[in-house]
C-alpha cells in the first residue's frame, strides 16, 4: 500500500521534519508498503486561494496545473498522512492553504446550491499527527483537542467523505528531549496500514 506524507514547516531541521521522516522509516520497514514525502515549503506550493480557485469552486474552470498535480498524488495514495506543528490550535497557513486549494469542488466533493452535497473521497484514509508545544493537561483542560477534531477531522475530511483513522497529538514539542516523540512517530509508520485493515468491513 502507498502513503502520501504531507508536512509544512520552513525549517528542514525542525521536529516536524524529523517526525515525518520517522513515520516514513517506520513504513519502509515493510516491503509491502511505499510512500511519498510532500514537503510543501521546499516544493514552493502556493497556498493562497485566489481568483482561479474561486472559479474552480464555482465549476467554471478546471483546477490549475499545481492543484491537479497534488490531487494526482492523493489519488495514487491509499493513505494521506498530515504532519504539522499546531499554530493557534490549528494547522499552519501553508497546510491549510493546500487543503483550501487542493480539496476542490468537483474533486473532493460536488456542491451546487440547488443539489445535495456529494462526498467524493470515501476511499481515502487519513492520519493526522499534530506537533503540540503544550502538554496534554493543557489540551484536556481547555478541550483544544476536541475543538481541533471538530474543525479538522469532521469539518474538512468528513465533509469530503474521507475517513480519519487516527488523529493524535505529540505533546511538549518545545522541550529539549524528543526521543519519545520520535519513537512514537516511527511506531505510527509501522502500524499505519494495520489501522486500515481494522477499518475494512468484515
Amino acid at each position: 500500500m502507498h502513503a502520501l506524507l504531507v508536512f509544512a514547516h520552513h525549517d528542514p531541521r525542525s521536529l516536524t521534519h524529523s517526525l515525518a521522516r520517522q513515520i516514513a522509516e517506520g513504513l519502509a520497514e515493510s516491503a509491502e508498503h511505499s510512500f511519498e514525502l510532500a514537503d510543501l515549503w521546499s516544493e514552493g506550493f502556493e497556498p493562497r486561494f485566489g481568483a482561479a480557485d474561486i472559479a474552480v469552486h464555482r465549476t467554471q474552470v478546471t483546477p490549475p496545473v499545481d492543484v491537479l498535480a497534488e490531487q494526482a498524488r492523493i489519488d495514487r495514495a491509499d493513505a494521506l498522512v498530515l504532519v504539522y506543528p499546531v499554530y493557534w490550535w490549528s494547522m499552519p497557513a501553508l497546510l491549510k492553504g493546500w487543503i483550501d486549494r487542493v480539496f476542490s469542488n468537483g474533486w473532493a466533493f460536488d456542491f451546487q446550491a440547488d443539489a445535495r452535497l456529494v462526498k467524493k473521497l470515501g476511499r481515502l484514509r487519513v492520519h493526522l499527527v499534530g506537533v503540540a508545544g503544550a502538554d496534554a493537561g493543557t489540551y484536556e483542560r481547555h478541550r483544544y483537542l476536541e475543538a481541533m477534531q471538530a474543525q479538522i477531522d469532521h469539518g474538512i475530511f468528513d465533509y469530503c467523505g474521507a475517513s480519519v483513522l487516527t488523529s493524535q497529538l505529540l505533546y511538549e514539542s518545545e522541550s529539549g528531549a524528543q526521543a519519545a516523540n520520535l519513537q512514537r512517530a516511527r511506531a505510527i509508520g509501522q502500524a499505519l496500514f494495520s489501522a486500515h485493515r481494522l477499518a475494512e468491513p468484515v
